[in-house]
């Protein structure tokens, strides 16, 4: 397939959800508004007050440590809600993959052009929850973007694991069992909320072999100016990795679902 066949097959994949998301845009846009600042007066605000030395934390304040983590964090979930779900419906239960696959357009452009859609979720949903914190004045404006980017690429390293799963698993219940037993987990204890100093080793070695950890401690470094050279080639190294593995599987199972 050309190029020019590959972009413009993406990209109809990618109208078509976009005119879907029309229908609930303004309901998702004022949740990913409401749901940070919640988030940022309970967690960051209120359990910020029980912290015995808060500028111990990178950043200072308690708000600016656990920002970024929950920037990341929301940027995980967000990612699984838009790829879990929607890819089983569509290949399970409403078909419109194979309605797609019943026309030109191949597996692989339509994995692409969901997927384009998902990272433009995470995109915007991360972009709305920096303003907020920055509004607060828990996050800098200008490295609330690099923070954003941190976002998107954990986006781009989950999305296509999951969907590679999604599209293969025969019941829904699989996909929500990962999340209660390996998502969730994950978010509590990858360093969103607190040091993993503060854990055994055993739960530290684990926490950072988890990519959320990698998000964290990338967009964290980003935000409070402690970056290094072999920090970011390591946490960026790691996402990219994922995203790349996980494309591969991804249009593997799309592939031998797919075709008709």
């Amino acid at each position: 397939m050309s190029t020019l066949a590959l972009t413009n097959q993406t990209f109809r994949e990618t109208r078509y959800w976009l005119l879907r998301y029309r229908r609930t845009w303004r309901g998702s846009i004022v949740i990913s508004v409401v749901n940070p600042l919640l988030f940022l007066i309970a967690i960051g605000v209120g359990l910020g007050e029980l912290v015995a030395d808060p500028q111990a934390l990178p950043g200072g304040t308690y708000l600016r440590f656990v920002v970024p983590g929950l920037l990341i964090a929301a940027a995980m979930q967000t990612t699984y809600v838009e790829s879990a779900g929607p890819v089983f419906q569509s290949i399970r239960g409403r078909h419109n993959y194979q309605a797609a696959a019943a026309t030109p357009m191949w597996p692989e452009t339509i994995f692409y052009g969901h997927l384009v859609f998902i990272i433009l979720r995470v995109a915007v949903t991360s972009l709305l929850f920096a303003v907020v914190a920055a509004a607060m004045g828990a996050l800098d404006p200008l490295r609330g973007l690099l923070v954003v980017g941190c976002a998107v690429l954990v986006g781009c390293a989950f999305a296509p694991c999951v969907a590679a799963m999604a599209v293969r698993v025969r019941r829904l219940s699989t996909m929500v069992a990962i999340l209660r037993f390996i998502v969730m987990p994950m978010y509590m204890l990858s360093g969103t909320f607190f040091p993993l100093g503060t854990v055994t080793p055993m739960l530290r070695w684990i926490a950072q072999a988890t990519p959320l950890w990698h998000g964290v401690e990338l967009a964290r470094d980003a935000a409070v100016g402690t970056a290094t050279p072999t920090g970011v080639a390591v946490h960026a190294g790691y996402l990219t990795a994922m995203t790349f593995a996980g494309l591969y599987f991804a249009r593997r199972n799309f592939r031998r679902n797919l075709y008709v």
